[in-house]
């Protein structure tokens, strides 16, 4: 078993009722989506027309090698998702991915590459190992961080 999470909006709130030139000013580009923009909040592609957010965002803060920055999309006013246990959200599983599986140091452990259809039986083959804490899946064509996958709590 495994979770899915979202990033969380309240890091993101913040941009939600700023002017375009001030985003401008701390590097965010603002879009329309044409529908296929992978909100990391809400686990969802923005609908066609929605104003999204492109931004920076440190996903790996382990202070290793691998400490890691990417551009991530956030739509404008985003509500966090929290997909059920063991389920992968469709922005994900409709796309190639590249799942990274770190320890608890924060070190790398293992790295793979998949079609975002089969990413569950990649997650269960990673999670067998015990020295593996979490995963990092990323969409392979652009590298850009998509979503934190742990084992569930409980």
């Amino acid at each position: 078993m495994f979770q899915v999470h979202p990033l969380p909006a309240g890091s993101f709130a913040h941009l939600y009722s700023m002017s375009d030139e001030d985003l401008a000013a701390r590097n965010v580009q603002v879009h329309l989506s044409d529908g296929a923009f992978p909100c990391r909040v809400s686990l969802a592609d923005a609908a066609e027309g929605e104003r999204v957010f492109l931004l920076n965002f440190e996903h790996q803060s382990g202070d290793t090698p691998y400490r890691s920055r990417h551009a991530v999309f956030v739509k404008d006013g985003a509500v966090e998702d929290h997909p059920l246990p063991g389920s992968v959200p469709a922005c994900i599983a409709s796309r190639f991915l590249s799942v990274r599986a770190f320890d608890k140091t924060h070190e790398m452990v293992d790295a793979d590459v998949i079609e975002g259809s089969d990413v569950q039986d990649l997650i269960a083959t990673f999670f067998a190992d015990p020295k593996v804490d979490y995963l990092h899946l990323h969409y392979a064509r652009r590298g850009c961080f998509a979503a934190k996958v742990t084992r569930p709590v409980g």
